[in-house]
């Protein structure tokens, strides 16, 4: 095995925990900022169930990744290290940033950026490219109508009750609601490294494509991603839970909701969605319900220009490090 390929493996299981600590926000930003719990316990509580995510949905998106995207048996490893390292970078300066980018987009964008100044646009698989970017548009607005639907629907059946009593309630539903979008976000986001770790093994020669996912792999990238998130990334909690919308338990418990069902389904159909873009498309949803104003509109126009440059920045630092590095990797 060479030195390449295990250091390139690393990386991978580096940026497992990366994707974790930058996407922590999103599984526990509306649990903390209607303050069900504390960041600590909130952390805990969504990494158990980004790890308990292992056991369930299969690795579709897995496969989606590590063979939808670039033509693996044509890169090399030397490739796989450069868009990890254009992934994680992005992924870094959005996190310094506070802003919750997509850590999905980043993997996929620095992926397809080194392999295509390694080998050009034959290496890229177009249809897995535009698959991705259409749920990009996609995601948000299904996390949005859910939340909408499950607010309007709780609403009604709650109206004639007294709010001190349905505030806990709601806080008790919360815990239930935050536990849906953890396991949703495990699903989804550790299977994006194990379809990156499922090529490098390909082009290290360990593997064939047309072999399916050792069951090792699957259970070192959910750890790896629980991991990151019980570090916690808690710059980006702020902007997602109290920023961008005024959020009550009820709020919070209809946009995790509307979210984590709309991961849960995507990833069935092996998707590699956003779960950032989704999560905020649902509490902007919610937020919209108390009137346009209620939402602030220029913290989300900063969470959108970085949804929009997340691929094309992510893919341009990879391709910089091809271009830098690739005659010597």
């Amino acid at each position: 095995m060479s030195a390449l390929l295990v250091v390139t493996f690393l990386v991978a299981l580096a940026f497992d925990f990366v994707n974790g600590f930058h996407d922590a926000a999103n599984s526990i930003a509306t649990v903390v900022s209607t303050r069900v719990l504390s960041p600590k316990l909130a952390v805990a509580w969504a990494a158990f169930f980004n790890f308990v995510a292992a056991f369930a949905f299969g690795t579709s998106v897995a496969m989606t990744v590590g063979k939808g995207v670039v033509h693996t048996e044509a890169i090399t490893v030397g490739v796989i290290l450069c868009g990890l390292l254009g992934a994680i970078a992005w992924n870094l300066i959005t996190w310094w940033l506070a802003l919750p980018s997509s850590s999905s987009h980043a993997l996929i964008g620095g992926y397809a950026g080194a392999a295509l100044i390694y080998g050009g646009s034959d290496l890229l698989v177009w249809s897995g490219i535009l698959k991705v970017a259409l749920f990009i548009v996609v995601a948000p607005f299904v996390g949005m109508f859910l939340a909408v639907l499950n607010q309007l629907a709780v609403a009604w059946l709650v109206h004639r009750r007294s709010p001190q009593k349905m505030n806990h309630l709601f806080r008790r539903l919360q815990l239930l609601s935050a536990a849906v979008y953890s396991f949703s976000h495990g699903t989804n986001d550790a299977q994006k490294t194990m379809g990156i770790l499922f090529a490098l093994l390909v082009a290290g020669g360990f593997l064939q494509v047309s072999d399916g996912m050792p069951i090792w792999i699957i259970f070192l990238c959910h750890t790896m991603i629980a991991a990151g998130t019980l570090a916690g990334g808690f710059r980006i909690v702020k902007t997602m839970g109290m920023k961008l919308t005024k959020l009550g338990p009820m709020h919070g418990f209809c946009a995790e909701t509307g979210g984590g069902v709309t991961i849960l389904a995507v990833s069935e159909l092996g998707i590699p969605v956003s779960t950032t873009h989704t999560i905020t498309g649902a509490i902007v949803g919610v937020g919209l319900l108390n009137g346009v104003r209620a939402v602030r509109w220029a913290v989300a126009g900063k969470i959108l220009w970085a949804w929009v440059l997340t691929i094309p920045a992510s893919a341009a630092i990879a391709a910089l490090c091809q271009l830098t590095l690739g005659r010597f990797l």
